[in-house]
């Protein structure tokens, strides 16, 4: 893929990226911090590894916490990226923002919106690879979705080019057209990146319409306290989430995702479990596809991030992944690496949380033999375990994989 931009890299996503450091200097914020440094791991008595991994993660999710309450004003809107890597920003290193159980394939962008107010959104979608998944849902403020427009079903002009008009009116014959209400908060929208080599998401801005703002920006001050209240729900809201799996028997996949609530993506199956291994034992997991176009098997640590993404196969997607003779796929997650292509790679972490993600369904209807099975096997006996046809790769073909895989993901930390 030859990319000449990156259509996260806006002027707005710097000016936040940079503001951002400015409000974790507030007083406020600071202590904001230190509260739940100390409050979070109280909460949920993670284990000696899991601690370990707090002491990066907790800094993405403050920092990502910021990023996005600095987005909210529904009179000066912008298109935000809030869930990146860590990237530099000129000779600025701005840490990494992911939170919320995060899917690596996935470009997440919020803007601001009042069911009151009319805008425009303006885009263009990259020729030649229309995204697998990409959806516009508008939330009201506990993210349940007020309306979802499916970027498949984009209008767009023969060079890509697209507008999307939202307000509380009919469509009217206005093709892209969102309905707001007076319910509508925000929009999330996901630009999912199945084929990392070859598909490039939407360039994307916003335009409010209509009279001048009638509030000012807001203060110092009134930033730090709305920031603190994102962390404090972000830290909360994580561990209620991660708690609904870790309830449930270890190494297994039965709890189902409300999808229409709670920040779900409506058109999207999730099935969480977590696992928890010993540097002798694997976890093999059969992946049946139900007919979905997309499918993802990410890991998470407790505190809601992914790992190593970039650089190693810590997800692994349906383009990324070999199919089993019957359709079905088989990932193998361990410690040690032996060789099997489809090894999602927890980065040197025994225990995580895998949430399950399938979409783009035939008819939006997935089949009836859609799910998941697991089971823990000794390494020693590994091989039994896994089909026949299993694929296995030598240390130079990993190597071959993760170089491939960082580069096709490299254009996300460009600064332009």
């Amino acid at each position: 893929m030859d990319v000449k931009s990156n259509p996260i890299a806006t002027a707005d996503q710097a000016a936040v990226e940079r503001r951002a450091f400015e409000v974790l200097a507030h007083p406020l914020v600071k202590k904001t911090v230190a509260d739940i440094r100390k409050a979070w791991p109280e909460l949920v008595k993670p284990s000696v590894e899991m601690m370990k991994a707090f002491e990066w993660a907790f800094d993405e999710v403050v920092y990502a916490a910021v990023i996005w309450s600095l987005n909210t004003d529904k009179e000066r809107p912008k298109v935000i990226t809030i869930t990146r890597l860590a990237h530099k920003l000129g000779d600025l290193v701005i840490p990494g923002s992911r939170w919320g159980i995060d899917n690596p394939d996935t470009v997440y962008r919020v803007i601001p919106i009042s069911g009151d107010e009319r805008y425009v959104i303006s885009g263009k979608v990259a020729k030649g690879h229309r995204l697998t998944e990409n959806y516009f849902s508008l939330w009201d403020t506990v993210m349940n979705s007020v309306a979802v427009l499916n970027g498949k079903d984009l209008v767009t002009d023969p060079d890509g080019n697209f507008t999307c008009t939202v307000d509380s009116d009919p469509a009217n014959g206005r093709v892209n057209h969102i309905r707001s209400t007076p319910a509508a908060h925000e929009f999330y929208i996901r630009d999912v990146v199945l084929d990392w080599k070859n598909e490039m998401i939407n360039e994307l801005s916003i335009e409010r319409l209509g009279q001048p703002p009638k509030k000012a920006p807001l203060s110092d001050d009134e930033q730090a306290e709305l920031t603190a209240s994102f962390l404090n729900r972000y830290y909360t809201s994580t561990a209620r989430w991660n708690d609904q799996t870790l309830k449930k028997a270890v190494n297994g996949f039965d709890f189902t995702i409300d999808r229409d609530t709670d920040g779900a993506q409506r058109s999207q199956i999730y099935i969480m479990g977590h696992f928890k291994l010993a540097d002798d034992e694997a976890l093999v997991v059969n992946l049946r596809t139900g007919g979905a176009e997309y499918f993802i098997v990410p890991i998470t640590n407790w505190w809601g991030t992914t790992n190593d993404v970039n650089r190693r196969t810590a997800s692994m997607n349906k383009a990324q992944s070999v199919a089993d003779k019957d359709g079905n796929y088989t990932f193998v997650i361990s410690t040690r690496d032996l060789g099997v292509h489809n090894w999602v790679d927890p980065c040197d972490l025994h225990e995580g949380i895998l949430t399950l993600r399938w979409a783009e369904f035939k008819n939006g209807i997935p089949g009836q033999d859609l799910g998941a099975t697991s089971k823990v096997v000794k390494l020693a006996d590994l091989k039994k375990e896994l089909p026949e046809e299993t694929k296995f790769v030598t240390a130079d073909e990993r190597n071959k994989q993760r170089t491939e895989r960082a580069a096709s993901y490299a254009w996300r930390l460009m600064d332009h």
